[in-house]
């Protein structure tokens, strides 16, 4: 039964995914995101009752914003930390974007627009392929 997985909820109602439904949607191997979960605080699964690993949409999108830092704009483990400590976890491509009608400024601000936008579509990819 260990590769039939099937989605968890809350008691809201609230779409949780374990370990393995993540580390496929990201793409990564499960001790990356248990190593992850130690690294950065602001990434904190819970336990369901018998004491699997359950995220949260909330720890999911965080997921992939941790994978874009280090992987795509190449931030180190303590500079994505302090980058989602600073910013609050927040996207803030406006805020580092500058001065708008400069070319740098507007290919960051595309950059980060478009791996926004992937990351979003991945996410309703993996809710329609649920259904």
């Amino acid at each position: 039964m260990a590769g039939n997985v099937t989605a968890t909820r809350t008691a809201t109602e609230e779409r949780v995914y374990r370990i393995g439904e993540v580390s496929r949607l990201a793409d990564l191997k499960p001790f990356v995101l248990r190593y992850w979960q130690e690294e950065f605080p602001m990434l904190a699964p819970t336990k369901d009752d018998a004491g699997r690993r359950v995220y949260s949409q909330e720890d999911v999108d965080m997921v992939f914003r941790i994978k874009r830092l280090l992987y795509d704009e190449g931030f180190t483990i303590a500079g994505a930390r302090r980058h989602l400590r600073e910013k609050g976890g927040a996207d803030d491509t406006f805020q580092r974007g500058g001065n708008h009608g400069s070319d740098g400024a507007g290919q960051l601000l595309s950059r980060k627009m478009l791996l926004d936008l992937r990351d979003t579509l991945r996410a309703f990819l993996t809710l329609l392929e649920r259904r």
